[in-house]
């Protein structure tokens, strides 16, 4: 019997993106130099092998900071934390590593900003989102959270005139324009970041998607079902029209999904390790005869550095004492 022939083009850019990759080195670097246990407080990014992984060398996941044994070293997740989380960590002289990305900082500090100007803020996101939550709990003032068009109608801000925005960061420029453009119309003095602003990740991954999705038959978009910009490639890839399945891993995979599919094109969200994108070629190689096809797209190389706390030299213990 003849096997099926199978073309798996590769998104480019996929997985990882520069925010993630700092956590996940935050929290491996502070085993290194605290030694294990190190607590951190939420998944610190949206994958539960990476979760996994972490616990094995010795990372406590909890889900507030209470959790936490007075004193004890603690990481937040990439995400970011409300203030009242940061006041309760010193309360409990925990020793905190922030983790959050540095672009949801930004976004914090824009808001904190049109906060002590007098404007009502309005952040655009996903309510229960972790990066939301931490994003209205670090904006002194009022803070509208705008999910659809439909809800910038039911806006009542204290002055109209005094009105500015800010976007969840795993929304990109496609996602928010609709409601940015509702939200002009109503409010022709409101205010907000400029473009450049947006994740850089979140928008390059999008895009790749939809270039992809121009020569492929199905999508496979590798990540977790709690990861935002995860769940936004798959329903990217449907709105064009191509049938798009999220996976956590290899194992989730239906051969079913591959009767009369030539080409499959194949991303992960921005906290998907590459290995798990490897795993999902190496299983459709054993359901297929597959040609793997790298996607030309942009090549990113963001950096972020990381916190004093884990770069500076440790202090050198005391010399013992002479007999």
């Amino acid at each position: 019997m003849t096997r099926q022939k199978l073309k798996v083009v590769l998104a480019q850019p996929r997985g990882f993106c520069a925010g993630v990759e700092r956590a996940i080195e935050i929290v491996e670097r502070a085993l290194e130099r605290y030694g294990a246990p190190v607590y951190v407080r939420h998944e610190i990014v949206h994958n539960k092998h990476v979760v996994e992984a972490l616990k094995a060398r010795g990372a406590r996941f909890v889900e507030e900071v209470d959790e936490v044994p007075a004193g004890a070293v603690t990481v937040f997740s990439a995400h970011g934390v409300a203030r009242k989380v940061e006041d309760e960590a010193q309360f409990r002289s925990l020793e905190v590593i922030d983790a959050t990305c540095p672009l949801v900082s930004k976004v914090h500090r824009e808001g904190q900003r049109y906060a002590a100007q007098g404007y009502d803020v309005v952040l655009i996101g996903h309510r229960g989102h972790p990066e939301v939550a931490g994003t209205m709990g670090q904006i002194d003032g009022t803070v509208h959270l705008v999910e659809t068009v439909e809800d910038v109608d039911r806006l009542a801000p204290h002055d109209p005139e005094k009105l500015a925005y800010v976007t969840q960061t795993t929304l990109s420029v496609d996602d928010t324009k609709g409601i940015i453009g509702a939200l002009t119309a109503r409010f022709p003095a409101i205010v907000g970041p400029d473009v450049k602003d947006i994740c850089y990740a979140t928008q390059n991954r999008q895009v790749a998607v939809r270039e992809m999705a121009e020569q492929v038959d199905l999508i496979l978009v590798v990540g977790a079902c709690n990861s935002s910009n995860s769940n936004r490639l798959r329903e990217i890839g449907a709105d064009l029209g191509r049938p798009s399945y999220l996976i956590a891993d290899a194992n989730a995979i239906d051969p079913a999904w591959l009767d009369g599919v030539r080409t499959v094109g194949l991303t992960a969200g921005a906290s998907a390790p590459e290995a798990l994108v490897q795993g999902v070629v190496a299983r459709l190689g054993t359901l297929a005869d597959i040609e793997v096809v790298p996607l030309a797209g942009v090549q990113e190389n963001v950096s972020f550095k990381l916190p004093d706390s884990l770069t500076r030299p440790l202090p050198e213990a005391p010399a013992a004492a002479v007999g």
